[in-house]
């Protein structure tokens, strides 16, 4: 399944004049998906932060998204830091000159701003598509508007996809001290399942939500069984 890393760049996020909305649908969109979200960061417009999180994300994880910092203003810098990363220039690209004049915008060294991508990038065109995503190597690059983002995401979806995981959901009464050994036994029974342990407090009749993931049916099962055998008290399971 794809590794991914997603890289939130913008310092209206980290100083809170704006709550991040593309980390959270990026987690749910890629779940959906069947891709494994591996690492997601906040980080500066600073063109070195930018150079270093991609540079670092791309020796990591199959692919990896960028959003934000690609608009006309001094402070979007995302292609430069990219370029950075990979030891490239940036180039000025025809077909996206050519979208900046059909759109009725002037050629100015703003707009023009957004034309220049890292030499060797790829332009992903959705179908209808009226801006494509930008790919360097496996950095898939998106705006930082939400809206933009997520209308963007879908004409590039089918390049995460994988194997969905299954999850069930197991809700008990015990505390977590009186189910850790049983769930690490389980855990290491089968290596195939990745349970979890949640503490809940005044959400109603249980203290601990289990949760158990896998994208091997069989292995789920068992272990969902071997738990459900071994707690003293579990709300109805959840199977998704």
């Amino acid at each position: 399944m794809p590794s991914v890393a997603a890289i939130i760049i913008g310092d209206e996020i980290l100083s809170g004049k704006f709550a991040d909305e593309n980390g959270p649908f990026l987690i749910r969109r890629l779940r959906d998906l069947g891709a494994d979200l591996r690492h997601l960061a906040i980080i500066s417009d600073e063109v070195g932060h930018i150079a270093h999180a991609v540079r670092h994300a791309a020796d990591t994880f199959d692919r990896v998204i960028t959003t934000g910092g690609v608009g006309p203003t001094h402070d979007d810098r995302t292609f430069e830091g990219i370029a950075a990363a990979f030891g490239v220039e940036l180039e000025q690209r025809e077909e996206l000159v050519e979208l900046i004049r059909r759109y009725g915008l002037p050629e100015t060294e703003a707009s023009l701003q957004m034309a220049r991508v890292p030499v060797g990038a790829e332009l992903l065109w959705g179908e209808g598509a009226s801006f494509p995503v930008v790919c360097v190597g496996q950095v898939h690059v998106f705006p930082g508007v939400p809206k933009l983002l997520q209308a963007k995401f879908s004409d590039v979806a089918h390049r995460f996809a994988g194997e969905r995981v299954r999850t069930v959901r197991l809700y008990t009464t015990q505390r977590e001290t009186e189910i850790a050994a049983l769930l690490g036994m389980v855990a290491t029974e089968e290596a195939a399942v990745a349970i979890g342990s949640y503490p809940r407090f005044g959400e109603g009749n249980y203290r601990v939500i289990v949760t158990l993931e896998s994208r091997d049916p069989e292995a789920l099962e068992r272990a969902r069984q071997r738990l459900a055998d071994g707690l003293d008290t579990v709300t109805p399971v959840l199977l998704r």
